[in-house]
């Protein structure tokens, strides 16, 4: 906020706003700066440049706010410059938040720099002196470029588009009060004291959007550590790791373990894009019948797993729909063997028990399922199940 309008002198509230504005600035820059020393995200170092050069803006205006003295007596409308080059800043790295940008647009906080420091160069290369009030007509103009750019280039390309648009619209309003202080009326008393405030609520607004995009990244980073990229199931690492878990609470859960008939063949006829489609399909399927009882992991290849957590739920039901729905809604046909946890048993000899019987039923013709329980070398696993 521009305090060469001439605010209050005798009110802390210039004061009181920009140290709010200067902490927030600083709070935005540390964060931006540990986030570029994880991800390596060009738009973090974008966006910590910009709130350093308003951590200095408002600095500035804390010293005039205290002091009651010009910064620069000189030449006034540098204040300007540094808050209209902050503004530029923030927009490209809002941009770079969401979407990588050409190349071109990396030459853009230097072309900011040449157009703000022009009618500087001009008054020093120009035989005579240009009028000031050129120089604010000019700026005016460099502001409402970067704003109509800001709405037109910026929102439309981004995941918040209405909160970023509100962000503006607060900035919009505060260059109005400040245009209608400085070239018409003085403003009372609370509009004074609203304008104090808007460039407060703009970067508390531009913070909330980072911190909203931030939690995204880290989901989606944790998401694709987690998952499969292709068919969206758990990864076998995760999953095995969750069974685990589960078989360490010695709960009453199942395995199910599937495979996918003729794949190779599938897959040397008609492609491998095809044979993703299959894939996923199965995949879809598995999820939509493990949905709210159990989870679904891609093991491996063809091998797609699954488990039943809901004790109220019969594995041998859920994996006949699965078979069922596979053999009629795809254009292969799947085998399944299932076992249920006993004690004794840990989570990694379950799934080998579920594959043993995938693979009964696999040799045994194909599109069918297989209970462990029903091979002959059963009676070597405990017999007593848990309740």
């Amino acid at each position: 906020m521009s305090y060469e309008l001439s605010y209050w002198s005798t009110s802390p509230l210039p004061a009181i706003f920009a140290v709010c504005g200067a902490y927030i600035a600083l709070m935005m820059l540390m964060m931006c700066l540990f986030m570029y020393s994880k991800q390596r995200k060009s738009a973090y170092i974008y966006m910590a440049a910009a709130f350093f050069f308003i951590m200095t803006y408002e600095g500035l205006n804390i010293h005039s706010a205290w002091t009651g003295l010009p910064v620069f007596a000189a030449e006034p409308d540098i204040l300007r410059d540094i808050q209209l080059f902050s503004f530029v800043l923030l927009n490209i790295s809002v941009v770079m938040l969401y979407r990588k940008i050409k190349t071109m647009h990396y030459w853009l906080p230097l072309l900011s720099v040449a157009l703000l420091m022009l009618p500087l160069m001009l008054s020093s290369f120009l035989p005579f002196t240009l009028d000031p009030i050129w120089k604010k007509i000019y700026l005016e103009g460099f502001q409402l470029i970067a704003v109509y750019l800001a709405f037109t280039k910026v929102t439309p390309h981004i995941g918040q588009p209405i909160k970023y648009a509100l962000g503006l619209t607060v900035y919009v309003l505060w260059l109005i009060l400040q245009a209608i202080h400085t070239y018409s009326i003085a403003l009372s008393p609370t509009l004074q004291a609203l304008a104090l405030s808007l460039p407060v609520i703009f970067y508390s607004v531009v913070c909330f959007i980072l911190f909203i995009r931030i939690v995204e990244l880290m989901q989606s980073i944790y998401r694709s550590a987690i998952t499969d990229g292709l068919t969206g199931l758990f990864n076998r690492r995760h999953f095995m790791k969750l069974l685990d878990h589960y078989a360490s609470q010695e709960l009453k859960i199942s395995a199910i373990f599937c495979d996918i008939d003729n794949f190779k063949k599938l897959n040397d006829t008609q492609g491998h894009a095809k044979a993703d489609e299959v894939l996923k399909q199965v995949s879809r399927i598995m999820e939509e019948e493990l949905d709210g009882i159990g989870i679904t992991g891609r093991y491996g290849g063809e091998e797609l797993v699954a488990l039943v957590v809901d004790r109220r739920i019969k594995p041998a039901q859920v994996a006949e729909n699965i078979r069922a729905r596979v053999a009629e809604e795809t254009i292969v046909t799947i085998s399944i063997g299932y076992s249920v946890l006993r004690k004794g048993v840990r989570g990694d000899e379950l799934m080998k028990q579920a594959d043993k019987a995938m693979y009964q039923s696999k040799t045994t013709g194909k599109n069918k399922v297989s209970d462990y329980r029903s091979l002959r070398n059963v009676s070597t696993e405990p017999a007593e199940s848990i309740g």
